[in-house]
């Protein structure tokens, strides 16, 4: 198995180097570096650091430097999204060029126990309760491995100084500017106060949560078919159901329709429901988000993209 590691410099992604042949035995493997050019010569010292270490423990590296405050501003989006996009885009590449099996990132139980409450205070339905899959497809061939996942980041430290290994210090890390950042620095200290093993707290709740959406999906799965056909979703048919409410959220959890959108569409089925038709009619409602519109339409709930020409 060839597999390519995501190495930044910092001491996740060098714990990743230094273990990959004990997290992955009989594997073969390169790095890839990313410059995001975004910390000035902090960025280029992470680069000279990986080049080092790879050259001199005979790993193949690949580094690529993008402009990615540039390329956010042209796209729209922000910096952090852009620097994910653009590092996952030219893994994929690299993946598909020189025949990578898999792409290996350092992501620990921390960084779990960080997007599921970043997750919760978004808002999120169940699957934003399963944290970070341990490892899903990056594409239909090449499977992203996160071998990390259960490992805190104070046992990583604690690994890396006992074997003197180096790693290099993101600056930005220290700065409560990102979300993320401000859940790390400021409310899991108060974690740590209230549990001093929340993030393995965290982390069993997460496998509990996944268990949870398993069942949930395999609900959904089975009684979708009988409430919608290539019209719509049929109003009389999902109303049914006596969990109706998680059914429609799973029909339009891809469409980003905001909680308030949700809970008015909602609460006018729940009131037709109980009124049996009587003085609340639904032919005709309009419900919108940012990509699509939900029209109810001669007893279905007909879901459509805003500008379809566009897409």
């Amino acid at each position: 198995m060839r597999i390519l590691l995501a190495i930044s410099g910092g001491i996740d992604s060098m714990y990743l180097a230094n273990r990959a042949s004990e997290l992955f035995p009989e594997a073969s493997f390169a790095a890839a570096h990313c410059n995001f050019q975004l910390r000035g010569e902090e960025s280029d010292g992470d680069e000279r650091f990986v080049r080092e270490w790879c050259a001199g423990h005979n790993l193949p590296l690949y580094v690529k430097r993008f402009d990615t405050a540039a390329i956010a501003a042209e796209r729209g989006i922000s910096i952090e999204m852009a620097a994910r996009d653009l590092r996952y885009e030219w893994f994929g590449e690299l993946c598909a060029a020189n025949g990578f099996d898999a792409l290996a990132t350092a992501h620990n139980a921390n960084d779990n126990a960080e997007t599921l409450i970043l997750n919760l205070l978004r808002g999120t339905g169940s699957r934003g309760l399963r944290g970070i899959a341990d490892g899903r497809n990056l594409d239909s061939t090449v499977r992203i491995l996160r071998p990390m996942v259960g490992i805190s980041r104070k046992e990583i430290r604690k690994w890396m100084e006992a074997n003197g290994c180096g790693w290099r210090e993101d600056s930005t890390n220290r700065e409560s500017v990102v979300k993320r950042n401000v859940v790390r620095n400021e409310v899991f200290p108060i974690f740590e106060r209230i549990n001093p093993k929340f993030v393995d707290t965290l982390n069993a709740d997460i496998k509990r949560f996944s268990q949870v959406d398993d069942i949930a999906d395999d609900y959904f799965l089975s009684v979708k078919d009988s409430v919608c056909d290539e019209r719509g979703i049929r109003i009389d048919d999902i109303l049914k159901l006596r969990h109706w409410e998680y059914v429609l959220w799973r029909f339009l959890e891809p469409c980003s329709f905001s909680q308030e959108t949700f809970e008015k569409l909602t609460a006018l089925m729940g009131r037709f429901a109980a009124e049996k038709r009587g003085t609340v009619t639904l032919g005709g409602k309009t419900f919108e988000s940012p990509s699509h519109i939900v029209k109810a339409l001669r007893g279905r709930l007909v879901i459509s993209l805003r500008n379809p020409q566009e897409r």
